[in-house]
């Protein structure tokens, strides 16, 4: 089950990075000629927050998400004002348990559907207290 380890907000007018960006692509296959300067800057925020005052970054345990591309250590990028859709990578409160999962809204009812067969899909029982802490929006993956 993947579980979430403290979530930190990110302040209004709080820069993460702002990192120089290089005017060429990078070919991940045959190596071409490379330009060693770079284009200038490029802020992070801009590309990967819609919303600041809504945004966190989440830790990611575990490692039921795998097949959508989130590993164990992972951060999330998590947007509490999106509003939540089937399909949705989401961090659920399920009974007072944070996880991540994909959310899945099927006539019979709400699944946390996990992405590594190892894990069982969690499906939510009438009677359980279930929230919808917050959707996805990046992962930021360690390589």
């Amino acid at each position: 089950m993947g579980v979430i380890i403290g979530p930190r907000v990110i302040g209004a007018g709080v820069s993460l990075l702002s990192v120089l960006i290089s005017p060429v692509q990078v070919a991940a296959g045959f190596p071409s000629p490379a330009q060693d300067y770079f284009d200038g800057r490029i802020d992070l925020n801009e590309h990967l927050i819609k919303d600041i005052t809504s945004t966190y970054v989440v830790r990611v345990s575990g490692e039921s998400m795998e097949g959508a591309g989130i590993s164990d250590g992972d951060e999330l990028i998590v947007n509490r004002a999106l509003e939540p859709r089937d399909g949705c990578v989401v961090v659920a409160v399920l009974d007072g348990e944070l996880t991540v999962k994909r959310l899945r809204i099927t006539p019979t009812g709400v699944v946390l559907q996990a992405e590594n067969a190892r894990y069982p899909n969690i499906l939510v029982p009438s009677l359980s207290e279930l929230t919808i802490w917050g959707v996805a929006t990046r992962c930021l993956h360690h390589v």
